[in-house]
């Protein structure tokens, strides 16, 4: 075997073996944060965001760790709170919130890097979004963020883009509804028009809701949607920092990062982790994987947790902002999440070393030695874990409790008679979306023979 094939399998390895090992962490998570997001109410939450002061910072960072974990999904979000009145600090913190302080990458970074960097994460995120309000008050362009809040809204308005009800991300006229009341909404995507649909048709609080199958097709449906939204991250993070721990020679972290101890090497540190993190391309909760890879290769305590908050100032990300409000106010944003997040990072390692609870590095093994499949405690938690995803995924594509009569031949989703039809021999069929039923007509027989009812037993009792 070649040495090049030889290396590029290892780095497939590590790469999969870190996912094996976080897999029923990332499953568990996301099956929270569904459960958060189908069960805890977020309406009007733009108002109870509008004050800059200590109760709206509260409000936006528990809104933000009750919400998903996507960087892309937390800015366009963030961007309907901020055009429907939202202080900047505030939307600030809930898109932080939303990316470094949920369920699921906690969970991440506890297994794949331990508890102190837990504890520096949670600790931390608290502190940046303080430190972070802090120099917003005292920095905060206020003729700039109204003049672009109207610009926002006036080119909103004039481009017809409506807000998602279920999510605040923006409408497409693909997902349209009409209500009884002649009100037209517009929905981001399939899944969110349904989760529309299941929160106007589901009844009682959410005990009675989980005794029937209507309850958990909304947990599934959330729960898909959010693999939606972060798989690509996760994987390319995974795979990622196999390659970069078995490619990239030591030379280079110490090329970037100096070594040693005091304060000018942690400052350091920390600046050059938040770089990396803007160039990495890498987001979401896939730059977990990543830190481990700078932890193996000697990047200090605060160089890699300024690398975990960095994922809202990424490039891709720097750009979303950018085509929202433009560049001052991406500069902006980006000199202040860079500023705090360093500084963040510098603060976690004084105050850890000053505790003596820095992890040693030396101790314990290096990616490459360890052994990643084996009949431990992993192996069975994942076992669980996919039970639990297996079982979601089998009511979801079973449609068990989804409101509406019929079945969408082509996605397995519910439909009604408002929805898109066509015909096809003698059966009417409806869709979820003008996308399914362009499919179906490209290709009708291989749709056809799913039938165009759903099945009777969707609103059965689950219990």
């Amino acid at each position: 075997m070649s040495p090049i094939l030889e290396t590029t399998l290892e780095a497939l390895r590590i790469g999969v073996g870190f996912l094996w090992t976080a897999a029923w962490a990332i499953i568990m998570g996301l099956t929270v944060t569904s459960l958060v997001q189908v069960y805890v109410s977020k309406e009007r939450m733009a108002a109870v965001l509008g004050n800059g002061d200590l109760d709206g910072l509260a409000k936006a960072t528990l809104f933000g760790a009750a919400s998903s974990g996507c960087s892309f999904g937390a800015v366009a979000i963030g961007k309907g709170l901020f055009k429907k009145g939202a202080h900047a600090v505030n939307v600030l913190a809930f898109m932080f919130a939303s990316t470094n302080l949920i369920v699921e990458l906690g969970l991440m970074i506890l297994i794949l890097l331990g508890w102190e960097f837990l504890v520096a994460e949670l600790l931390g995120g608290l502190v940046l979004i303080a430190v972070m309000a802090g120099i917003v008050h005292l920095t905060l362009p206020e003729s700039l963020f109204a003049e672009v809040r109207e610009t926002l809204a006036e080119r909103d308005r004039e481009h017809g883009v409506t807000e998602d009800p279920t999510c605040g991300m923006a409408g497409s006229d693909e997902y349209t509804i009409t209500t009884d009341d002649g009100e037209t909404l517009q929905f981001c995507s399939a899944g969110c028009m349904e989760t529309y649909r299941q929160q106007t048709t589901a009844a009682g609080g959410w005990r009675a809701d989980l005794q029937s199958w209507g309850g958990w097709y909304r947990l599934a449906n959330q729960y898909r949607k959010e693999w939606s939204m972060i798989w690509t991250d996760v994987v390319a993070g995974f795979l990622v920092s196999g390659f970069v721990i078995v490619f990239v020679p030591q030379w280079v972290w110490n090329a970037l990062f100096l070594q040693g101890d005091g304060l000018l090497v942690t400052a350091e540190n920390a600046v050059m982790g938040v770089a990396i993190a803007v160039v990495s391309f890498v987001g979401s909760m896939g730059n977990v994987p990543f830190a481990v890879a700078l932890w193996g290769g000697g990047v200090s305590f605060a160089g890699v947790i300024a690398f975990v908050y960095a994922d809202l100032i990424t490039i891709p990300v720097l750009n979303v902002y950018r085509k929202y409000y433009g560049w001052r106010v991406m500069l902006y944003v980006l000199g202040v999440f860079f500023v705090t997040m360093a500084f963040t990072g510098f603060l976690m390692e004084e105050l850890f070393s000053a505790l003596d609870v820095v992890p040693n590095l030396a101790g314990g093994q290096t990616a490459t030695e360890q052994t990643y499949f084996e009949l431990n405690y992993t192996f069975y938690l994942n076992l669980v874990a996919f039970a639990l995803s297996g079982f979601l995924l089998y009511v979801y594509r079973r449609g068990l409790g989804a409101p509406g009569e019929y079945r969408d031949p082509v996605c397995g989703m519910r439909a009604d008679e408002s929805d898109p039809a066509a015909t096809h021999g003698d059966e009417t069929y409806h869709f979820c979306s003008a996308t399914c039923k362009r499919a179906f007509e490209t290709n009708p027989e291989e749709y056809a023979a799913h039938g165009p009812m759903a099945s009777a037993s969707g609103h059965d009792h689950a219990h």
